[in-house]
């Protein structure tokens, strides 16, 4: 069954922590915790916190965007913040990730105040990365840069990481781009891969590794497959071309 998406979370104001979390948990229940109890959830499986609205003459793009690393669908706000999430998939340091988990509800002092960080990244090592979207010209605003500087003593507190990002870089963007559009399962063409990979066990570029069929269009989606998998590696920081170099990543199971 799927689960109604919850209303948006109202700050609770009454609370009397100096640092909460708001958030509805996997199961939708909703749940108000202080910081020092917040270490052990899992926010990379909580019900976003709020909704997307859509309507007439909206400045951004809302949508879904499905993520191969957990195989879930995940509501974004803007094209941006699609985007990060399409690099935050490819990243192969990222388990998975969330999008508004949770709410921070804070006191400065005498000040109270409210946050939806965008993005909730867990690691494979298991740390935790805060990202936070934003249109570049609106960085640098106090009222952001406010926002950015109470975020970041909350995941000082509580030991994670966080970042404010703008537009990624075009040369990385590029590529993961292209590459998203072969990330979904193999199926028929898996067999496909143990070739490729065995004849990747030493660098060539993809033309070489292509060059055993005439018409390689199956191998070479197979190919971007393992590309953004991390199963064939390459130098990311360079445009995509034939004359790519790559090779076959080291099989776990023997290293």
């Amino acid at each position: 069954m799927t689960l109604r998406r919850p209303q948006t979370l109202r700050p609770l104001r009454q609370a009397s922590y100096q640092l909460s979390l708001h958030f509805y948990d996997a199961g939708g229940t909703e749940r108000l915790l202080p910081a020092d109890q917040a270490h052990d959830v899992h926010f990379e499986t909580c019900l976003p916190a709020r909704d997307f609205p859509t309507y007439e003459g909206q400045q951004h793009t809302p949508g879904s965007y499905w993520a191969a690393s957990s195989d879930t669908m995940l509501d974004y706000e803007s094209y941006l913040e699609a985007r990060w999430m399409k690099l935050l998939d490819f990243d192969a340091k990222v388990a998975c990730f969330s999008a508004q988990p949770f709410i921070f509800e804070g006191t400065d002092g005498d000040t109270t105040w409210s946050h939806y960080p965008d993005l909730f990244v867990r690691r494979t090592d298991g740390s935790v990365l805060l990202l936070d979207v934003k249109n570049p010209e609106q960085i640098d605003k106090p009222r952001v840069r406010l926002q950015a500087a109470r975020t970041q003593a909350a995941c000082r507190q509580l030991g994670w990481d966080y970042q404010m990002v703008g537009e990624p870089d075009p040369q990385l963007w590029a590529t993961v781009e292209w590459l998203a559009g072969y990330r979904r399962p193999l199926n028929a063409a898996a067999p496909v891969a143990h070739v490729l990979l065995f004849r990747a066990l030493q660098p060539l570029s993809i033309a070489e590794l292509l060059s055993l069929w005439p018409e390689p269009d199956i191998e070479r989606a197979v190919t971007y497959h393992l590309m953004w998998h991390h199963r064939l590696l390459f130098d990311v920081t360079r445009p995509l071309r034939d004359h790519t170099l790559v090779w076959a990543a080291p099989d776990p199971e023997h290293t």
